[in-house]
């Protein structure tokens, strides 16, 4: 099996766990697969930076001295929110040449920059996904994944979603057991799926100003299993089902029924990870009453069924 050499990117204001969470990842394969990655790290002019919480890293070499990696990776940080022509235009020369292009968090930003993300699908940090979409119209953002794999190119949202990405990446090069076995030495999980909401549907929706719709979030979220009909909602707000809907999506940024859908998902997805339960006990808990309903629903999210989603994960049966 060929070495895959790894160049992460250093540059002044970069986030430190956008650098060192990969950097691990890769590193735990190298140990348990001596000779699958070389790891480089590399600022433009080979001088320290210095990250976005004050921490001085001193890179390896000088971009300029590297040869073409394997593997590009770009990390984000307060530092992209800076122009860097250098920077740009050595990656619009250099990001093409990688057999695989990698970016963290706003990482992405610095793609777009160089116009690597032209045409292509990809996701940052939930709160710049705007800002890049607007910026960048040539590049089709999508908020929600933890990260998306378009070709050769791979991006992934805020922070931690780069050890994901980055174990998704070495599952994919080496094999799975030695991807389990570096996600068991960092106490993560082995692989959130890509396409997992970068956030809860708690989060994800703003609190309701009003205390009757927010009194309507905290129901939905206690009874999924429940009538979560849009009248029946309305009745426990005590507003017409029309005017329900109309002031829950203005309160909260989405419709009751997006709400509904995530809120279940989320249910369910906990209760595969954390519960022995069978997919039918689950899907009435959820609130989609039957098994296939709830497959429906997984796959048009996750892009995997129940059964793949708990395979996944490998909870541990609680006792009984």
């Amino acid at each position: 099996m060929p070495q895959r050499t790894v160049l992460i990117v250093l540059f002044d204001g970069v986030q430190s766990l956008d650098v060192t969470g990969p950097l691990e990842v890769f590193a735990g394969a190298e140990k348990q697969r001596p000779g699958s990655y070389r790891i480089r790290t590399a600022s433009l002019d080979g001088t320290q930076v210095r990250t976005s919480s004050g921490l001085t890293l001193v890179p390896d070499a000088a971009l300029t001295a590297e040869p073409d990696p394997h593997t590009l990776l770009v990390p984000g940080g307060q530092g992209t929110r800076l122009p860097d022509p250098e920077l740009t235009e050595w990656l619009r020369a250099h990001g093409p040449r990688a057999e695989r292009l990698v970016s963290v968090c706003t990482g992405a930003v610095r793609l777009a920059q160089a116009g690597l993300l032209d045409g292509r699908r990809a996701t940052t940090h939930w709160a710049y996904c705007d800002s890049l979409a607007r910026n960048h119209p040539a590049v089709d953002i999508d908020p929600d994944p933890i990260y998306v794999r378009d070709g050769h190119i791979a991006t992934s949202a805020g922070v931690t979603s780069g050890i994901d990405l980055a174990l998704a990446l070495v599952e994919e090069d080496l094999d799975r057991e030695t991807a389990l076995t570096v996600a068991r030495h960092l106490v993560v999980f082995l692989r959130r799926p890509g396409n997992q909401a970068q956030f809860s549907a708690q989060l994800a929706a703003q609190t309701a100003r009003r205390e009757p719709l927010r009194e309507v979030q905290r129901w939905i979220t206690e009874h999924p299993d429940a009538d979560l009909s849009v009248e029946a909602l309305a009745a426990r707000a005590l507003l017409s089902p029309r005017h329900f809907a109309r002031a829950f999506h203005a309160e909260t940024g989405m419709t009751p029924g997006r709400y509904v859908d995530r809120v279940r998902l989320e249910h369910a997805r906990r209760l595969l990870e954390d519960t022995a339960d069978g997919v039918e006990e689950i899907s009435r808990a959820s609130g989609y009453g039957t098994p296939e309903a709830m497959r429906r629903a997984f796959v048009k999210a996750l892009g995997a069924a129940p059964a793949e989603y708990r395979r996944r994960f490998r909870p541990t049966a609680p006792a009984r």
